[in-house]
């Protein structure tokens, strides 16, 4: 709480300089994006203007010019590479949070506690985020391919451009199944709604998912507040609450 304290009095001082910043972020932190940016434009005064895709797309806008200014990736290869070739602040990066990849349905008491449910279901649809554009996406084939499932389960598939998408086609039913991420669909402790199996870890390789100040941002210091308020206690709660590891 005096490191939230500290953070907030040092932003406050530069109030009325409060500033906008435009920030890339991942479909996956779509949710607690929402509200941290609220707290952050309370706590700073600063407001975060958020676009929400896929990484591997924003990695190739950034590459064209797109005018963000701080990335919250779904990995942490894409900022390693936005930094290999010198297109964000060296040293910049850090882990914001560390993913979770669900089995998850819509229906309650559908999906059982180990995932089985993808070996002997007779469901006609399992959705996916795209594994070329999205982690959570190679998360998913990763999973699939360790189960033995995936050449099975090929024809079942229907792929999503990235992960809220992937979800989108899970909530409305459109598939029985869907591999999202489990910001999409926990809350506090618990599913907010339906059923779902969190995968093991174990899986597939860890979802890091890195924050990067990207060089359009280098002069902006509502880009540098946002990333700083990434680190406070404050928003590792709030992150911590969608089911991130901090």
């Amino acid at each position: 709480m005096k490191r939230l304290a500290s953070l907030i009095a040092l932003l406050a001082c530069a109030g009325a300089h409060a500033g906008e910043v435009q920030v890339a972020v991942a479909a996956n932190f779509a949710g607690p994006m929402e509200k941290l940016a609220a707290e952050f434009q309370r706590d700073t005064g600063h407001k975060a203007i958020v676009a929400t895709g896929a990484t591997g797309k924003f990695y190739a806008q950034i590459r064209n010019g797109a005018p963000f200014e701080v990335l919250l990736a779904a990995d942490d290869e894409t900022p390693a590479r936005l930094e290999k070739e010198g297109q964000m602040v060296a040293g910049s990066r850090f882990t914001y949070a560390v993913g979770r990849l669900v089995l998850w349905s819509a229906k309650d008491a559908y999906v059982d506690a180990s995932g089985n449910v993808l070996k002997t279901g007779g469901f006609r649809h399992l959705s996916i985020a795209n594994p070329k554009t999205a982690p959570y996406g190679a998360a998913a084939v990763a999973t699939l391919e360790r189960l033995g499932l995936r050449d099975r389960l090929q024809p079942r598939i229907v792929q999503g451009e990235n992960i809220a998408q992937a979800w989108q086609f899970a909530s409305t039913g459109n598939a029985e199944l869907g591999f999202v991420a489990q910001s999409q669909v926990w809350r506090d402790g618990k599913f907010t709604a339906g059923s779902g199996w969190i995968v093991p870890a174990s899986m597939h390789d860890p979802i890091r998912q890195d924050a990067a100040l990207l060089n359009k941002g280098a002069g902006n210091p509502a880009a540098r507040a946002l990333l700083q308020y990434l680190r406070s206690d404050k928003a590792k709660a709030l992150i911590r609450s969608f089911g991130y590891e901090v």
